[in-house]
């Protein structure tokens, strides 16, 4: 017995396998993140004149620490201490 196919359309697998691929070409079309540094923030992430000072001064402490030399004032620091606490 002989089966005809009646009203099947005619599938192509080369066409198919194109389409797929013109899917494919289509899909990392995704928005990605960008980011934008505004200049006020590169301004403020540049090193400062007074970040550069207090720089000098902690390694001015440091070595004085480490030589032996830096003398505590226990009324200046008792004082201070005092005027921060009383806030």
């Amino acid at each position: 017995m002989k089966i005809n196919k009646i009203n099947t359309p005619a599938i192509n697998p080369y066409r198919q396998a194109q389409m797929k691929a013109e899917q494919a070409k289509e899909q990392p079309k995704v928005k990605t993140d960008k980011l934008e540094i505004s200049s006020e923030a590169k301004q403020l992430s540049e090193v400062s004149p007074v970040t550069t000072k207090r720089n000098e001064k902690v390694q001015q402490l440091k070595a004085q620490i480490e030589s032996g030399t830096y003398q505590v004032d226990a009324e200046k620091l008792a004082s201070n201490l005092m005027k921060y606490f009383n806030k």
